[in-house]
């Protein structure tokens, strides 16, 4: 896999163009499935693995990579697929998410293709792994099927939002703590919920930035009751037909939504998200969810909504 992984950092430049790269793996037959390459750190084959006991029956063993510890699971039993039983002859898809490294292990590798996010679509109902999947993509004539890895990793490890109880509660105006919670993964929206619900803030949820776009240009041609009590939206970065970035430079062009506060966040780690948030006008980016860093960052927006002198 010599040179698989090759200049990284130039696949930033993706970034507020509403196009991603995936990477094109197999679990089991010819079914494609995807993952962000941004997500992706290495691909190796798959070395030997230290069983260890009582663990979740998902994760097939622990390897040491460069001094460190990393849990390996079986991406296609954790979907409901029969688990990988050539060990030996499969690849590990190391992966980051939200500071936390891991291996997923795949039958076989296939490429990484360049795609725009416009063209990835909600999946179809009756599709291979059905709620663990995100989006689907047809490329080169074939339906690619992306995994919803927050939710795999959700059910091995966990997915806490519970909020400590020495962070502050919401601003005094209840009447304007609705916030707009914008994410592809159904696990992401859930932690999202109920974290700001332990804080106060009412919240509605959409699935990607165009479902998003389209609320807040129905909610403001409407003069709504949500247009009024809106107060923030808080988006994901790497969603099907808009990502976060086009949705933030959308609101930023729409007299009557440009002045809403945009938290932009992404369970990608690394920082060149950071020229993009700036350039695109987000108000706040944050690289990983944890409910107390969360709620601080939407709590602190709110409060200067609230407060005449900030």
């Amino acid at each position: 896999m010599a040179g698989f992984m090759a200049s990284v950092d130039a696949r930033t430049q993706l970034a507020g163009r509403n196009r991603m790269e995936l990477l094109l793996f197999r679990l089991r037959g010819k079914q494609l499935f995807g993952i962000n390459v941004f997500k992706v750190r290495e691909v190796i084959q798959c070395p030997p693995l230290t069983r260890v006991p009582q663990s979740h029956p998902d994760v097939r063993g622990i390897i040491s990579m460069r001094g460190n510890t990393m849990s390996v699971l079986d991406l296609g039993r954790a979907i409901g697929l029969s688990p990988i039983t050539d060990v030996d002859g499969s690849f590990l898809v190391v992966t980051e998410y939200n500071g936390s490294v891991q291996g997923f292990l795949v039958a076989a590798v296939d490429r990484i293709v360049n795609h725009n996010w416009a063209d990835i679509l909600p999946p179809p109902q009756g599709a291979t792994g059905g709620h663990y999947l995100t989006a689907v993509a047809h490329i080169d004539e074939q339906l690619v099927e992306i995994i919803d890895v927050e939710r795999v990793l959700a059910e091995v490890v966990g997915a806490p939002a519970e909020v400590s109880e020495d962070i502050g509660r919401d601003p005094q105006d209840e009447g304007h703590n609705l916030v707009l919670i914008v994410d592809d993964s159904a696990v992401a929206r859930k932690q999202m919920v109920k974290t700001l619900g332990q804080v106060g803030c009412e919240t509605i949820t959409a699935k990607d930035g165009a479902e998003a776009f389209e609320l807040l240009q129905n909610w403001l041609h409407n003069d709504t009751e949500e247009m009024k009590r809106l107060a923030l939206v808080v988006s994901d970065i790497e969603m099907p037909r808009m990502d976060g970035y086009t949705l933030t430079s959308s609101i930023r062009q729409t007299d009557g939504l440009k002045h809403f506060s945009v938290i932009l966040h992404t369970s990608l780690s690394g920082g060149f998200n950071q020229a993009m948030v700036d350039k695109v006008g987000a108000d706040k980016f944050i690289s990983k969810f944890e409910a107390d860093l969360f709620a601080q960052a939407v709590l602190e927006h709110l409060n200067k909504r609230h407060d005449p002198h900030a």
